[in-house]
This record gives structure tokens, sequence and C-alpha cells, in this order.
């Protein structure tokens, strides 16, 4: 028996979504995601804790604040 040729509005949404999916087409080796170079003039936070952590400062930071007085009057 010949079949017959339905509309895609009238037939189902499974049949439908089969046919779109069919359809589509893949991205290939393209990453469809948007992506901006960041200027380097900008002040980035996370980039200067880092740079602080990596260059050992805040060892030197946290002990300085250890060996600190803690009222300043006796001192004086």
């Amino acid at each position: 028996m010949k079949q017959r040729y339905v509309p895609l509005e009238k037939q189902s949404k499974r049949k439908q979504k089969e046919y779109h999916a069919k359809q589509r087409g893949d991205w290939g080796n393209v990453n469809p995601i948007t992506r901006k170079v960041e200027s380097a003039k900008l002040y980035n936070r996370k980039k200067s804790k880092r740079e602080r952590y990596d260059s050992g400062l805040d060892f030197f930071v946290g002990t300085y604040e250890i060996f600190q007085p803690m009222d300043a009057d006796i001192w004086v």
C-alpha cells in the first residue's frame, strides 16, 4: 500500500520532533560559545590575589599582623 503524505502540522509531536532532528545539522569542530578577550587595562581582583599569593607576600603580611601590639598606647 502506498504511504500518504501527511503535512507536518498534522503529524504527532514525536514525528515532528524526529523530522526537525533530522533537519538540524551539527556544528562540527566549532564551539558556539561566545567569547571575548578581556582588556589588560581593567582591574581584575582574582588576578591580583593570585599574583600576591604566588609571590609569597601573604606569608609576610600574615606574620606582620600577628606581631603587631594589641594596644598602641602601651608603646607610646
